[in-house]
């Protein structure tokens, strides 16, 4: 089994609304999957997430889905470019 470095709170944001945009609309339990975290750290994502406008509820079926809204892709874009702008720092340590 590969270890892997610790998530940071940024990187964990960024898992979760990547997830969120690949399979939008996209149910909690999805999003937690494909940010390879549990279902009750998730919630705690997505609740933050979505107070901070990121992302958006929408009812399908009587079931919650989310999906990103521009701001939260605004930031997804921002974060990739800062880490392609770290990654040369990071191969240093």
């Amino acid at each position: 089994m590969v270890r892997r470095a610790k998530r940071s709170r940024y990187d964990i944001y960024a898992d979760v609304l990547d997830a969120i945009r690949r399979n939008a609309p996209c149910t909690l339990t999805r999003a937690s999957y494909g940010a390879r975290m549990p279902l009750d750290r998730a919630r705690e994502v997505v609740r933050k997430l979505l107070g901070a406008g990121l992302i958006d509820v929408v009812l399908i079926g009587g079931r919650r889905h989310y999906v990103l809204t521009p701001r939260g892709a605004e930031f997804l874009e921002l974060y990739r470019r800062l880490k392609a702008l770290l990654a040369p720092i990071e191969r240093s340590h």
